[in-house]
C-alpha cells in the first residue's frame, strides 16, 4: 500500500511541473551596437522593431512605439539637439516621429524626458513624460514648416531643439515653431535620443548634440 501511494504522488507531480510558466527571456528589438530602446508598452512585440545602421545614419522600421538612445548623446547646459528624419512612406493613421531630450532613468519606472515630434499631416507636438504620465506642452498644431509626404510618399523634416541659458526653442526645417522660458520645461539636461511611433518606416540621417 505504501508503494502505491508513493507511485501516485510521483505521477501527480509531473503534470504540476509541466504547468510552470516558460522562463524564456522576452524578445528584444534588433538594435545597433551601443543603442538601447524602451517600448511604450512592456508587453508589446519588441521583435517587430528593426533598427539598423544604414549610411548615412540609421533606419527604423517600427512595430510598437518606442524611444531609442545611445549614451554618447547627452545634452547639458546650453546645447542644441538636431536630427534629419525621413518618413519613407505614409502610415495608415497619422503617427509621429522626432527627438527627445532631458532623459533620465529611461530604464526605470520613473523615466522622464521631453519630446518634440512631427507627423504626416503637417503638425507638431511637444510633450513631457514622467513615469507612466504624459503632460502636453503644445498639443498637435499645424505649421507650414512641417513637410508632408510628396509624390513619392516621402517626407523629410529637420528637427532641432535649442536650449539656451534662459529659453528653449523648437525648430522644424530651420523655422522656429515655438519657444518657452527654460524654467517652463521640467526636464532639459540628460539623455538625448529618438522617438518613433508604431508602424512607421523612418530613416534617420543624423542625430547631433552640440554645445554652444
Amino acid at each position: 500500500m505504501m508503494r502505491l501511494s508513493l507511485l501516485a504522488a510521483t505521477l501527480l507531480a509531473f503534470p504540476l511541473a509541466a504547468q510552470q510558466p516558460d522562463a524564456r527571456p522576452a524578445a528584444r528589438p534588433t538594435l545597433p551596437d551601443g543603442w538601447q530602446a524602451r517600448l511604450d508598452r512592456a508587453n508589446a512585440n519588441a521583435s517587430a522593431i528593426k533598427f539598423a545602421t544604414m549610411a548615412p545614419g540609421w533606419h527604423v522600421t517600427a512595430g510598437p512605439s518606442a524611444i531609442y538612445w545611445n549614451p554618447q548623446h547627452m545634452g547639458t547646459g546650453q546645447y542644441e539637439v538636431s536630427s534629419s528624419m525621413i518618413l519613407m512612406k505614409p502610415s495608415a493613421h497619422p503617427e509621429a516621429y522626432g527627438v527627445f531630450f532631458g532623459g533620465r532613468d529611461l530604464d526605470q519606472d520613473d523615466q522622464r524626458y521631453t519630446y518634440f515630434l512631427v507627423r504626416q499631416d503637417g503638425r507638431y507636438l511637444i510633450k513631457h513624460r514622467a513615469g507612466t504620465e504624459t503632460h502636453t506642452i503644445v498639443d498637435w498644431t499645424a505649421h507650414p514648416a512641417v513637410k508632408v509626404p510628396e509624390g513619392n510618399g516621402e517626407a523629410s523634416n529637420d528637427l532641432a531643439v535649442r536650449v539656451g541659458s534662459d529659453s528653449v526653442a523648437f525648430f522644424v526645417n530651420g523655422q522656429q515653431v515655438n519657444a518657452f522660458p527654460r524654467s517652463a520645461i521640467a526636464d532639459i539636461d540628460g539623455q538625448v535620443g529618438l522617438r518613433v511611433n508604431h508602424n512607421l518606416d523612418v530613416h534617420v540621417a543624423r542625430l547631433n548634440v552640440e554645445k554652444f
